[in-house]
């Protein structure tokens, strides 16, 4: 190892941990900061290392180093929520893809209006999660929660807080009365408010096939010509786009579904001449992939509105595609292969409206 030069203080990854090691007085010294090797703590290891050096010069150096120790229980107390969650985030960058990194950020902005630069006791945690739940779904507040407990389990290996106080805290998820599925009266009138739009007649076809096969939104936004068979009668669902990604079906499993006679006219009419097998059969109207939030927000929005529509998502499409055929008594297995459910979740989510259900005898 080499010899300090005189006055100075080095910093030392010893097998992940910061170290300091100077000579005073002819006399090797060493002190462990209890923080990991990291960028953050780097900058808190060179602050000591500074302080140091600068004792020695002016002689109110302390030779029981008592002065130059983490204090981990002031320093628990000291550091403000913002600042920890910004350390960890930080430090999170380098470990996670950019856009699961704007969650991190997002919990930032609710950190910092509700604590300021102020540190987290145990009751403020948990009144915390309340004001979230106020804010969120109980989905995402459930999902901050994990965020923050992370972030508080990386800190105390850093020794930056002594607890975590999110370590015990749970999400209430309420009874919530399920959307209403679309009538057939109010398909029809979304369907004419589409085609006869002028702003939105664009996605009329998008709208049909979404309504008529119970498709998830990322299937009909990846969905291709190669995906179909000659004369559109049968198609397969393998790929999706969502986020600005093509990729797999959310399940990871392909399948191939027989379409309706009138679905399958419907695409024959809007298959081009010159067919290119990649190119979408859904595009946008500037081309490219269908946005989720551009087509929920504009068209789908505008033209509910304009027909009478009590607002529902357009992934309520899919809802009323099951709820429709649950009821006319399809089978819910056939039902589940064409919209790729798992079938144990259609019938746990649909049970009222399946129709084969076993009905007990009169005994007595």
């Amino acid at each position: 190892m080499a010899r300090t030069p005189k006055g100075e203080v080095a910093i030392e990854n010893i097998d992940g941990w910061i170290r300091l090691r100077w000579r005073y007085q002819g006399q090797r010294k060493t002190m462990s900061l209890g923080l990991r090797y990291d960028p953050v703590n780097l900058a808190v290891a060179q602050q000591r290392a500074n302080q140091i050096r600068l004792d020695m010069v002016s002689g109110n150096y302390d030779p029981t180093l008592a002065k130059y120790k983490t204090d981990r229980s002031q320093q628990a107390q000291a550091i403000g929520a913002v600042d920890l969650f910004e350390r960890f985030m930080e430090w999170k960058a380098k470990r996670v893809q950019p856009r699961t990194l704007e969650k991190y950020r997002g919990l930032v902005t609710w950190l910092r209006d509700y604590f300021s630069d102020r540190p987290v006791s145990d009751s403020e945690a948990e009144a915390f999660i309340e004001w979230l739940g106020e804010n969120l779904e109980p989905v995402t507040t459930r999902e901050r929660l994990v965020l923050l407990r992370a972030g508080w389990q990386w800190a105390m290996g850093q020794g930056l807080v002594e607890l975590n106080p999110w370590a015990d805290l749970t999400v209430r998820n309420p009874p919530k009365q399920k959307d209403r599925p679309f009538t057939k009266d109010e398909v029809r009138r979304i369907l004419e408010g589409f085609a006869e739009s002028c702003y939105y007649k664009h996605y009329a076809d998008y709208v049909r096939f979404k309504f008529g096969t119970g498709c998830r939104t990322g299937e009909a936004n990846g969905l291709r010509w190669r995906h179909l068979n000659q004369d559109c009668t049968v198609v397969w669902f393998g790929e999706s786009h969502t986020h600005g990604q093509f990729k797999d079906t959310k399940t990871g499993k392909a399948r191939e579904v027989k379409l309706s006679p009138s679905l399958a006219e419907m695409l024959r009419a809007r298959m081009p001449q010159d067919i290119d097998p990649d190119a979408l059969v859904f595009p946008a109207p500037e081309g490219g992939p269908i946005t989720e939030g551009n087509f929920s927000e504009r068209g789908w929005a505008k033209v509910l509105e304009a027909q009478g529509v009590p607002y529902r998502t357009p992934y309520k499409t899919r809802h009323t595609f099951v709820s429709h055929a649950l009821e006319a008594g399809m089978n819910p297995v056939e039902v589940a292969a064409i919209t790729g459910h798992d079938v144990k979740t259609l019938y746990k989510n649909y049970a009222g409206l399946i129709k084969s259900h076993p009905t007990t005898p009169e005994l007595f």
